[in-house]
């Protein structure tokens, strides 16, 4: 079998391993662990080849002419499946402090769905062709389901009907007609560089065309189709962790570029003035969400618009079309996910020992959390785009793009948003390590546990703060070792003839 079907294969065997250690919980989170490693292994020893110019491919089978199930490795999706295949592991062992620390139930379904949740990914990343990409994008909304309703509340249930709702309707109203339309005007749907369209889609139909795609992507959450992810916060904490860094919301992103560079062609794109509107919603959206951001008090409500003002980020900076700027997207998607999920991460480990869900709660933490807020610091610092920390470096090539093809209303969008994105991240940290703890439950929020006294907390269970200090730690070594990412973004933009 193909090294490409094994990555496809390696968590879906996983899976079937945690099912039979079911009632082992150290034997099933090995195998978890075990086989996150062996993807690591498998993906991470693939960069090489990529890196030197290979492209891995294998078809799995044919459906008619011109529609096949099949997968090739290009720079863009090497990014994201080294990406994805690093946190999981990361993730993994997360996990298994925060599950165990808060006794939640269903440890096995929830493991189970989060290993088919990244064969999904891996799927998505390889795709060689438009069909392929819907196949595992859909699968990827559907292993993630039971995920998000893993509480089984009624609150959990609503939450998992609109984001279930949102997704699919998208994808199968706006994506799967833009998929048809595409090879019925080409006669393929496979991913080349310079883009497929050709003349076949000229003037203002080009712009239709890119509308469906845009809002078919219903996972890069532009505004007004970003509900569901707000709505997806009822899941437990590492489940926001998947969605926001690991995953969904990055097989959103990666879709959006791909979809520029490999079915488009951004200098075809450029040159379409039906095509400019892209710009002005994702600027629209990454201000909007900020704005909103900056009234939550609900920590994972707060993390969960600034993620849709980020993923904007990404669809804007392709949207400039300029070849830094393309960078700069497929950069951010790296930069985001290692600042993202060590803000979810560190939520989750807040909530662990303090049950603290809310930012007026968190004045002092920083003293009895100080590994967690050290490492929620950096990931703040990250997402406004300060050095030493990642999310420096992905602004600073889209600012670039942007000054180079003077597209002045990006370049306002991200000074704006990076003091909006100040101004809802400091407040926290300053309140954690500078202001003196409040009593329990004295700023009027109700406490779940009121039979337990977590005044005298300190960091959450070890794996927990292993992982989120990892985290910490990659956001602030991308900065300083951009190299590999640079390399295969650099690589995506040279492909075009």
């Amino acid at each position: 079998m193909s090294p490409l079907l094994w990555m496809l294969v390696t968590p879906l065997i996983g899976g079937v391993g945690i099912l039979l250690a079911n009632r082992q919980p150290n034997a099933r989170e090995g195998v978890t662990i075990l086989t996150a490693a062996a993807l690591i292994w498998q993906v991470w020893g693939l960069a090489p080849e990529v890196l030197a110019g290979g492209r891995p491919e294998a078809t799995f089978f044919e459906i008619v002419p011109g529609i096949e199930l099949a997968f090739r490795v290009e720079p863009l999706g090497m990014l994201f499946a080294l990406v994805a295949s690093g946190l999981w592991i990361i993730a993994s062992a997360y996990s298994i402090g925060y599950m165990r620390g808060n006794h939640e139930k269903h440890q096995t379904r929830f493991y189970l769905f989060f290993a088919v949740s990244i064969a999904a990914t891996i799927g998505v990343a390889f795709s060689a062709n438009l069909f392929t990409l819907f196949v595992f994008y859909e699968a990827l909304t559907l292993a993630t389901y039971p995920l998000v309703t893993h509480a089984g509340s009624a609150k959990a249930r609503h939450g998992g009907r609109t984001y279930l709702g949102i997704l699919i309707a998208t994808s199968i109203g706006l994506l799967l007609t833009a998929i048809i339309w595409t090879w019925w005007a080409t006669g393929t749907t496979e991913f080349t560089p310079g883009g497929i369209l050709g003349q076949q889609i000229k003037g203002p139909e080009v712009g239709l065309l890119l509308f469906l795609f845009m809002f078919g992507i219903g996972k890069a959450a532009l505004m007004p189709i970003h509900r569901w992810l707000p709505a997806a916060m009822v899941a437990p904490t590492p489940v926001s962790a998947l969605l926001h860094a690991v995953a969904v919301v990055k097989a959103g992103v990666f879709s959006v570029i791909k979809v520029i560079v490999y079915v488009f062609g951004w200098e075809n794109l450029a040159a379409t003035p039906s095509a400019e509107w892209l710009l002005y919603v994702a600027g629209g959206t990454i201000v909007a969400a900020s704005l909103i951001a900056m009234r939550q008090d609900n920590l994972k409500r707060r993390l969960a618009y600034s993620t849709v003002s980020q993923l904007s980020y990404v669809t804007m900076a392709a949207a400039i079309l300029a070849p830094l700027s393309l960078v700069g997207a497929a950069l951010h998607i790296a930069a985001h996910a290692l600042g993202k999920i060590t803000l979810f991460f560190a939520a989750g480990a807040i909530h662990t020992a303090a049950h603290k869900d809310y930012v007026s709660q968190l004045d002092g933490i920083g003293r009895r959390m100080p590994w967690t807020m050290g490492a929620f610091a950096v990931g703040a610092l990250s997402m406004i785009g300060v050095p030493p920390t990642a999310g420096f470096i992905s602004k600073w090539y889209m600012l670039l793009g942007a000054y180079d093809v003077q597209a002045w209303f990006a370049v306002g969008v991200i000074t704006l948003s990076t003091l909006l994105n100040a101004a809802y991240f400091l407040p926290i940290v300053y309140a954690a390590f500078f202001k003196p703890e409040k009593p329990m439950h004295a700023d009027g929020h109700a406490h779940t546990h009121h039979n337990h006294d977590y005044s005298n907390h300190g960091e959450a269970p070890w794996p927990s703060v292993v992982a989120l200090t990892l985290t910490a730690a990659g956001t602030v070594a991308l900065f300083f070792f951009a190299e590999v990412p640079l390399d295969l973004a650099r690589q995506m933009i040279e492909a075009t003839p």
